[in-house]
């Protein structure tokens, strides 16, 4: 199979992806906003906690795929809702241990079905074969993003908040 030189913005797989996750993310969203009043970030995170049990907040950023500062700030909007639970370590009261409170496990459970029942009625229009196939993909493809995260544009970083290339474009 040869692979197609991408022509515009529409033929980019990233681009593709995310605006997959924007249909399909949502009703996702809305139900965590609207009904439950979590942002998606604060989701993930509930997500990580219910799955691995307590975790430092570095651990969680770095299993969330988020930087630290926004992580902090997740945590404490979770801890004030008393979905989450942020514990000092008594050998080091420089580091801590964040847990779903009974609260957070709730919620979690409760809204863990609904986005479940998205997930599946979004995947019920692929057979058997074809999600098996895609299983496969996405592995090979984390798998590849993975080593290319460490092979290019390593030299700089993006600085989101002032829209990542103000530095380099004049100013008007």
């Amino acid at each position: 199979m040869s692979l197609r030189v991408p022509c515009d913005v529409n033929d980019l797989l990233n681009y593709r992806l995310a605006r997959l996750l924007a249909l399909s993310g949502a009703p996702v969203i809305r139900l965590c906003e609207g009904r439950y009043g979590v942002a998606r970030r604060e989701w993930r995170l509930l997500g990580l906690l219910a799955l691995d049990g307590p975790l430092s907040p570095s651990a969680l950023a770095e299993r969330g795929g988020l930087d630290r500062a926004r992580t902090s700030r997740a945590i404490g909007k979770l801890v004030v809702k008393g979905l989450a639970s942020r514990d000092v370590l008594a050998a080091d009261s420089r580091r801590a241990k964040v847990s779903l409170t009974d609260a957070g496990r709730r919620m979690y459970d409760e809204l863990f079905e609904q986005v479940a029942r998205i997930n599946h009625e979004l995947m019920a229009t692929l057979d058997d074969a074809t999600l098996a196939t895609l299983e496969g993909a996405l592995q090979r493809l984390m798998a590849r993003a993975t080593e290319l995260n460490t092979q290019f544009a390593t030299d700089v970083q993006a600085d989101r908040r002032r829209g990542g290339s103000r530095r380099l474009w004049p100013q008007g």
